[in-house]
């Protein structure tokens, strides 16, 4: 049980990740469980960092 959870955050993240590279706005978080949602958002924010400091090309 605990793996699919992890596992279920850990894909979360990284669509929120995929998200915030292709420019999608916050608002656009598919997540309404306070877990995934926080960790989507995560991988958003991680994302526009990543976007200013030039490591993904645009």
């Amino acid at each position: 049980m605990k793996r699919q959870k992890r596992d279920k955050l850990t894909r979360a993240h990284s669509k929120g990740y995929q998200a915030g590279i292709s420019g999608r706005s916050k608002e656009n978080c598919p997540f309404q469980a306070t877990e995934a949602r926080s960790e989507w958002l995560g991988g958003w924010r991680e994302a526009l960092t990543d976007r200013q400091a030039g490591l993904v090309a645009r």
